[in-house]
């Protein structure tokens, strides 16, 4: 199957087209069937995904994906990095005129992933937190993609070793190397 990453009008933390057909083609080589994408962001790889775990499994998959869905009092600026502004003037009357919605927010998201919704639990909250509340076990793939510190990246990984032991996958996206400590 030829896998493309579609961007659904809509911005995508994966920046390059080829990124996201190799996280696409990744995913398809390894098949999982309970998903967590931390940082879901505007919702575009989540949707790839499902399509994927769709079509891979004729419905019968499991999609969580753990986000702020919006700034937060407790987080630092620099920890909430998604930018909302399209420079495409198009899609900002799209979204915050006709739609008037934040492509960013909880409700935005999960219309975006309506298609899947019996498979798709999106939970509001800093992934630190969640992660503690969750069973990890379920998850046999991971996307990682949240707050981007190290030490947010840190608590992150090690909250899901489990995975890894459980003979799961971990990719990991982009996180800026200057917060590491020197």
């Amino acid at each position: 199957m030829k896998i493309k990453f579609k961007k659904y009008w809509r911005k995508t933390s994966l920046k390059k087209k080829e990124d996201g057909c190799f996280l696409l083609n990744h995913i398809e080589n390894f098949k999982p069937k309970n998903f967590l994408e931390i940082g879901v962001f505007h919702g575009v790889t989540s949707r790839n995904v499902c399509e994927l775990l769709h079509f891979l499994h004729k419905g019968n998959f499991s999609f969580t994906g753990i986000d702020l869905f919006g700034k937060s009092k407790d987080i630092s600026v620099d920890e909430y990095i998604p930018k909302t502004k399209f420079s495409n003037p198009l899609k900002n009357f799209y979204f915050h005129f006709l739609k008037k919605k934040d492509p960013y927010s909880f409700e935005s998201v999960s219309e975006l992933l309506k298609k899947f919704k019996k498979n798709v639990n999106l939970i509001k909250g800093d992934s630190n937190e969640v992660l503690q509340k969750i069973d990890i076990n379920i998850f046999d793939y991971v996307f990682l993609d949240g707050g981007h510190k190290y030490e947010t990246v840190k608590k992150d990984l090690e909250c899901l070793i489990k995975i890894i032991e459980n003979e799961g996958v971990i990719i990991c996206d982009d996180y800026n190397l200057t917060y590491a400590a020197g």
